[in-house]
């Protein structure tokens, strides 16, 4: 019974020491931990000091070269200002004195002006008092001569006055015959200050069109399927279109070979659709071919109308601006027929409104001076007459009509606007490049300009390049010096003008080239 006991005062006072140990030590560390919260304060408050320093630093720098860029700006502007005003300031004395220097002129010419009137006045006196004495001078001198001639002053009158009037009709003959020969001179110079200015107002391309269409296929299986079996396919597209198909060797694409423009351009949509549907037999083929012909009815109406629009062109019957559609699939020696008509009239129209003639009118007339070609090949007779039936069948003006039937002057020429279309056709037809040149002349006119240029003595070499527009002439520099290559290409450019027949112009270019050798040993 007694260790219990003796036990429990045991635990009793180890449950206080702990706790006493437990107290001591807790303040111990607690007063340290507070002490390191109290340092590590201080720190953070330091470096925030710090920081805000330097913000405050970084701040001040930045306000600093915003208020230099600010001053730099204005002080700039202000330069500029100041050097606009000092040009305007010298603008303003320069006029000031060129007012002053207008002054002094205006005055002079006041004063010569005054002095001038006080001649002419002083003239004026002297000439009146000569009239008077002629006057009299004249009297006397009647007098005398009807004493000494027996004749009164009216038969000696009418007889001066036959004398007058036989030497004025001599002396106007002479003058309208000077007059008629000036009138002529002036007329032609003026014609062709006309002309020039209408050519130079029209800026048009070059076209020559070719009589094949070249249609692009995927692959070379396709060209079977073209020709079809036993060539049924070929045979009856050739027949619904009215075109050669040439397949040949060529990758990857099919030729078709028309002269009429027209079918060429059928065939050639029509073509590609089937390739693109991929169904290609006798009956889609005809299918296609006419719902091809049928969109391009439309489309050559539109074009008619297109084309009347871009002119600023009215009145004309539909009928025929269907034929001024079909234009665009019609060519002239290799010369798109839309195009030629519409730059005709456009070198009509400049050129009426240049001698105050009706510009609309000279319009029409150039436009439709070629619709004859338009027409089924099966009528017969010339394209002029053609369309001046047509214009007659349409009653378009007796103006118009004439000019379409006598521009290659198959009729009479009644009109001015008549000769314009004439003229305008002839311009177009003759601008370098509108019309093919067959190989063979355009072969040979390079060979003779070579050869022209050839001809000079010193002339070593001859290059014709840019299709005959400049002829490039390499000389011997032992025998040409510079001096004489001045005048060399002028002597050629004379003799080219005189001999030859070219579109345009041509450039003479003589080259002189000096090589010095040295060898270093």
């Amino acid at each position: 019974m007694t260790e219990p006991i003796i036990l429990i005062p045991v635990a009793v006072v180890s449950l206080i020491l702990s706790f006493l140990l437990g107290w001591v030590l807790n303040t111990k560390f607690g007063t340290k931990t507070i002490k390191s919260a109290e340092e590590r304060a201080k720190i953070i408050l330091e470096d925030a000091e710090k920081e805000s320093k330097n913000i405050k630093r970084e701040k001040l720098l930045e306000v600093k070269d915003e208020w230099l860029k600010k001053k730099q700006e204005f002080d700039n502007e202000v330069n500029q200002k100041r050097q606009k005003l000092q040009s305007y300031e010298k603008q303003l004395s320069t006029k000031e004195e060129g007012i002053d220097k207008k002054y002094e002129v205006i005055n002079q010419k006041e004063k010569e002006i005054a002095n001038k009137e006080r001649s002419l006045a002083d003239k004026k006196e002297h000439l009146e008092r000569k009239q008077e004495e002629l006057e009299k001078l004249i009297v006397e001198q009647n007098i005398r001569l009807e004493k000494t001639a027996a004749l009164t002053a009216e038969e000696a009158k009418k007889m001066l006055m036959e004398n007058m009037i036989n030497k004025a009709k001599a002396d106007a003959s002479h003058q309208l015959k000077e007059i008629r020969d000036n009138a002529k001179v002036e007329a032609k110079k003026e014609s062709q200050k006309i002309i020039i200015q209408a050519i130079q107002r029209t800026a048009v391309d070059h076209s020559v069109e070719s009589t094949v269409s070249v249609v692009q296929i995927q692959n070379d299986e396709m060209k079977g399927r073209i020709i079809g079996r036993e060539g049924r396919n070929i045979r009856a597209f050739e027949a619904a279109t009215g075109v050669d198909v040439i397949v040949d060797d060529t990758p990857e694409a099919v030729i078709l070979s028309a002269f009429d423009q027209f079918r060429r351009e059928v065939a050639r949509i029509s073509l590609e659709r089937l390739i693109s549907d991929g169904r290609i037999h006798p009956a889609r083929i005809e299918e296609i071919v006419a719902k091809v012909e049928s969109e391009l009815d439309e489309e050559i109406l539109h074009d008619g109308e297109n084309t009347l629009i871009q002119l600023g062109v009215h009145g004309i019957p539909a009928d025929l601006i269907k034929h001024i559609g079909k234009m665009k699939y019609r060519s002239s020696y290799g010369q798109n027929l839309l195009q030629h008509s519409v730059e005709v009239a456009y070198l009509t129209g400049i050129m009426a409104g240049e001698l105050g003639l009706d510009v609309q009118m000279a319009k029409k007339a150039g436009l439709l001076h070629d619709i004859g070609k338009t027409v089924d090949k099966s009528i017969e007779g010339p394209h002029a007459l053609i369309g001046y039936d047509l214009a007659k069948k349409y009653n378009l003006h007796p103006i118009i009509v004439n000019a379409i039937g006598s521009h290659h002057e198959d009729i009479e020429m009644e009109h001015p606007i008549s000769a314009l279309v004439q003229s305008a056709d002839a311009i177009s037809g003759a601008r370098p490049g509108a019309r093919r040149e067959p190989l063979e002349s355009y072969v040979k006119r390079l060979e003779n300009l070579e050869n022209l240029a050839k001809s000079f003595e010193g002339v070593a070499k001859t290059y014709a390049i840019q299709a005959g527009r400049e002829i490039r002439v390499v000389v011997e520099p032992d025998k040409v010096d510079d001096s004489f290559s001045d005048r060399l290409a002028v002597d050629i450019a004379q003799k080219i003008q005189e001999e030859m027949e070219y579109p345009g112009q041509i450039k003479v270019t003589v080259i002189r080239e000096v090589r010095k050798i040295a060898y270093a040993k």
